[in-house]
């Protein structure tokens, strides 16, 4: 019987998988371009749900929208496995390496919420992001300790942003990757560090807001990514902030499509 390092093994040695868990960055780059398009048209004005579900609703409206929410879905996926198999391989001492272990599942969870949302909307079916955010809201908040266990969640999300913000000043994603050493590298950089940093302050803002739901006990302050970016409107100069974002994730979008072809998988 196969050990479960073993199938790990095999699935990272076979060329096929790997270009279908490569294909799946390509997939995250085109959802954040779309989401990032959708904020910048908020910021001047327009409509529409700056988030998973919008992105995917935007998809689906194309002629082989159905078609594509497939392939999407099928590609997360396997770049989920790709992730779980880097884990359970990972080397080093026991903290550092189940530390790994944990960041890349927690991923890996993260692509799978997207496939699935991907699969719901492929066979006709609706999700809101912001509606199922208030509800796992309201129901940590009705919870005996609630109320920290929410202001947690936030500080977890936060982190991440966080997180992301600070891999983008320091370049953090170049461990990564096999960034080329040619004209081109300099470009690749830049898109990374401004992407990053992007999608770390919508991250973070996202995380906030469990905090302020949690604050004032108030289950419809944490609304998800939407509703995060829409919070920026209300800062000094926050159409621009918000289109600076917006434009951030594109990037971080275009970064995706790069990190398909030069990640180190």
């Amino acid at each position: 019987m196969t050990s479960p390092k073993g199938a790990a093994r095999t699935a990272q040695r076979s060329d096929a998988f790997r270009r279908v868990a490569r294909a799946g960055f390509v997939v995250v780059g085109l959802v954040h371009i779309i989401i990032g398009a959708i904020a910048v048209s908020i910021a001047t004005g327009g409509g529409g749900d700056a988030d998973q579900d919008g992105a995917m609703e935007q998809i689906r409206s194309t002629p082989i929208g159905g078609l594509l929410l497939g392939a999407i879905a099928v590609a997360l996926i396997a770049l989920a496995v790709w992730q779980v198999a880097s884990g359970m391989l990972a080397g080093g001492k026991e903290p550092r390496k189940w530390g790994m272990r944990i960041k890349l599942i927690g991923i890996a969870g993260a692509y799978l919420v997207i496939a699935g949302l991907a699969l719901i909307f492929a066979f006709g079916g609706h999700v809101e992001s912001e509606e199922t955010t208030r509800a796992l809201s309201a129901f940590v908040l009705s919870a005996p300790g609630g109320v920290v266990a929410l202001i947690i969640l936030g500080l977890t999300v936060g982190g991440v942003g966080v997180g992301f913000i600070v891999i983008g000043f320091t370049r953090g994603f170049e461990k990564t990757m096999d960034v080329p050493s040619g004209p081109s590298r300099p470009g690749i950089i830049a898109l990374g560090v401004a992407g990053y940093i992007a999608k770390g302050i919508a991250v973070a803002v996202t995380g906030l807001l469990f905090i302020v739901a949690a604050w004032t006990q108030d289950p419809q302050k944490a609304a998800g990514l939407d509703a995060a970016l829409r919070s920026l409107i209300d800062l000094p100069f926050g159409r621009a902030i918000l289109w600076l974002v917006g434009v951030g994730l594109a990037i971080y979008g275009v970064f995706s499509f790069v990190r398909a072809r030069y990640a180190d998988m």
